[in-house]
């Protein structure tokens, strides 16, 4: 008894702890559905139990998402994410923005898109010390043409949300919380929305901080809140999702209807999944392909499964925010899935077949009303049940791995827009999804002719002759993503694809090469002699002072010069930038040395690393005389980045880095990796000159030899 009397306290606080437990809930972000059909009344009447205590719990206050000039959000069926450098989108030649270009490419490969989410950070922040806000105003033509640029999305419907992230704390100091500099920053730009990158809900203050800019903007995290309370000010949400055979229920989107999640896979090459996921629940989808420079294109099977579900989402999207709807809609035969989403005077049933075969016959069964019409708005027909007593069958074919959309209309209820929809649907259904190409396709890239000089019998001043020699050429990519994939890195002119890892025996013509980079002395006899002025000259000679280097800095590599200005630069000299393989055969040598100097790291023959917030200017190019090369070239590890080869493709632009640089930004391992190792590089996204210049990034010029 007394035994009793001791613990009867504690039985009765756990007993209490689980009389608020139902025996359906959800697992993490996402709710199982019922175990078989005859489970289904107990589980929806659990879930709805759940969901009613866990807003109470929260405190749960809905004002966000009844703003209106937030509700864009919750139609924001399909977004790409775009990275700033994406070729479609800006022409570095006519130097402007190309959105229409852009959308009607996406228009006619999967059917639009609702918002887009411009990059212009990562993986390019971090080679010098500008931050996550300086490299948004250093888009071409600075805030003005950002908001033009925005202006244009809007006029063709579009929203624009640019990217903010906390790691983001070793280069420049904004003198602000982030919260408050990126709130001022999308006011002043006119963007819609910002995503929160690696952020498990963005912070309240982030909202307050909007709001007071009196431009308040949308927040979507990169991933969902780790706090269901981050739901009430974040009102859109990314998810990566893998499940079995039965496509789960989204916890959040039980939770808050309105809350938009963009289903993202941004390495797959197969969207099955993704689609049926975003359409079973009513949610949107992340239509990425440029990733960080690398191109993955959606399949055409995906691209048209994509345009039919989005086509339908933005034509019910009232419905699919419905607060009564109904995930896991019993349904009549085996594999398939349903959701119900009522609303006033008309029913939505989205479905997915995740059978391997197609599936006909009777669908879905339920009570009839008189004046009811039904259609299938997937095929774009109208179709008549079957009654019996009380209840109507629906019978409609599905593909293999396909969709279904069934809307019910009450008798009375017009609809603006059915007619149209239906015909559009019922023309796409003249070709089967499935029938269309699932075969997933690298981009090739080609390398960007550099032109020899004339040949030259002997070394100029300031040149060194590198002897002609056989050349085991192994390099590797940097990526800090990517894994091994086809498309990651470059494609060289022997190789058949882009790869990170590259390795060939060639024969080197002798050549001569800068023994140094080219220093500030040298750029500006350059600039005073051909009065060299570029059209794109936001950043140009940035550390110069009244058209000078600093005192002092005569000596030291020049630096903020983009790939056009160092080609300007070479012509003038005639000379030209080297090829990747030059650079390194004449740091390297024959024996593949892992450094200029050896195979071990030697302190001395480099510039001390620098690890503060500012960028205080690189060291003078002979200071470090221990860094020699075999053949006597100087300054090639660890000073200043050295402009080499460019890769082009039909979407992306890149150049390849070598030697890495002295600044090394810290508390985050998502800025530009160094590549100090002669068997490795960087690969540097290139987009316009504005953006492209960098504080550590310089260059040395060869010639051609007999």
């Amino acid at each position: 008894m007394k035994m009793v009397k001791r613990f009867l306290p504690l039985f009765l606080a756990v007993s209490a702890v689980l009389a608020q437990d139902t025996l359906h809930r959800p697992e993490e972000n996402q709710i199982p559905g019922p175990r078989d059909a005859g489970d289904f009344d107990a589980w929806l009447r659990d879930l709805k139990i759940w969901r009613a205590e866990r807003l109470t719990r929260m405190g749960y206050n809905d004002a966000e998402y009844a703003r209106p000039e937030l509700q864009w959000a919750q139609r924001d069926f399909v977004q790409p994410q775009m990275m700033c450098e994406e070729r479609y989108f800006y022409d570095p030649v006519q130097r402007r923005y190309t959105v229409d270009r852009y959308l009607d490419d996406l228009e006619k490969r999967y059917g639009g898109i609702d918002s887009v989410l411009i990059w212009p950070v990562y993986p390019n922040i971090g080679i010098d010390n500008r931050n996550e806000w300086d490299l948004h105003r250093d888009l071409p033509g600075g805030i003005p043409a950002l908001k033009k640029m925005v202006e244009d999305f809007h006029r063709r419907g579009v929203r624009v949300l640019f990217p903010t992230m906390p790691w983001d704390n070793g280069t420049r100091d904004p003198g602000m919380p982030h919260w408050e500099a990126t709130a001022k920053l999308m006011a002043e730009i006119g963007a819609d929305g910002a995503n929160g990158d690696t952020f498990s809900g963005l912070p309240r203050t982030y909202r307050t901080a909007s709001d007071a800019t009196g431009h308040p903007i949308v927040f979507q995290p990169e991933i969902a809140p780790a706090s269901d309370e981050g739901l009430m000010w974040n009102n859109q949400s990314w998810l990566v999702i893998e499940f079995g055979f039965a496509p789960p229920a989204s916890k959040l989107k039980w939770l808050e209807p309105r809350h938009m999640i963009d289903v993202v896979n941004r390495w797959g090459r197969d969207h099955t999944d993704d689609l049926q996921y975003a359409f079973f629940n009513g949610v949107g989808f992340e239509s990425w392909e440029n990733i960080w420079g690398i191109w993955n294109q959606m399949t055409p099977r995906d691209g048209e499964a994509l345009r039919r579900i989005s086509r339908i989402d933005r034509n019910v999207a009232e419905l699919l925010v419905s607060k009564d709807w109904v995930p896991h809609h019993p349904t009549m035969q085996y594999g398939i899935f349903s959701s119900m989403f009522p609303g006033s005077g008309r029913t939505l049933w989205t479905l997915v077949n995740r059978n391997e075969f197609d599936i006909a016959g009777p669908q879905l069964k339920f009570q009839d009303a008189p004046g009811r019409r039904y259609y299938d708005i997937w095929h774009g027909v109208e179709i008549q049940p079957e009654v019996n007593g009380p209840f109507a069958t629906l019978s409609f074919p599905m593909e293999a791995h396909g969709f279904g959309a069934i809307l019910l209309v009450e008798a009375g209820t017009q609809v603006e827009g059915l007619d149209k929809l239906l015909t559009l649907m019922k023309a796409s259904a003249a070709v089967r999804v499935q029938s269309l190409s699932a075969e997933w396709k690298f981009l090739p890239q080609q390398t960007v002719e550099i032109r020899p000089t004339v040949k030259f019998t002997e070394a100029s001043a300031g040149m060194v002759q590198i002897p002609a020699g056989e050349f085991l050429f192994k390099v590797s990519g940097v990526e800090i993503e990517g894994s091994d994939w086809i498309g990651l890195d470059v494609q060289y002119p022997w190789e058949n694809s882009p790869r990170r890892g590259h390795a060939t025996k060639m024969q080197v013509k002798s050549f001569y090469m800068d023994k140094y980079p080219v220093t500030n002395a040298e750029f500006l006899s350059f600039v005073e002699s051909s009065s060299y002025k570029p059209a794109d000259d936001h950043n140009f000679l940035r550390d110069w002072k009244d058209g000078r280097p600093q005192p002092g800095w005569e000596n030291k590599p020049v630096t903020w010069v983009s790939l056009e200005d160092a080609r300007a630069y070479a012509q003038w000299a005639r000379k030209r930038l080297p090829h990747e393989w030059e650079w390194q055969y004449a740091a390297q040598g024959a024996d593949e040395r892992v450094y200029p100097w050896g195979n071990q790291w030697d302190d001395a023959a480099v510039p001390e690393p620098y690890k503060g917030r500012d960028l205080p200017g690189a060291a003078a190019v002979d200071a470090h005389p221990r860094g020699a090369s075999p053949f006597g070239v100087m300054d090639m590890v660890g000073n200043v980045w050295q402009w080499t080869d460019e890769f082009v493709d039909e979407h992306t632009r890149a150049a390849i880095l070598r030697g890495g640089s002295y600044y090394q930004p810290q508390g985050s391992i998502w800025y530009f990796p160094q590549a100090y190792k002669l068997t490795e590089h960087g690969k540097y996204l290139l987009m316009a000159p504005s953006k492209d210049r960098a504080g550590t990034l310089g260059f040395r010029c060869v010639r051609d030899g007999n």
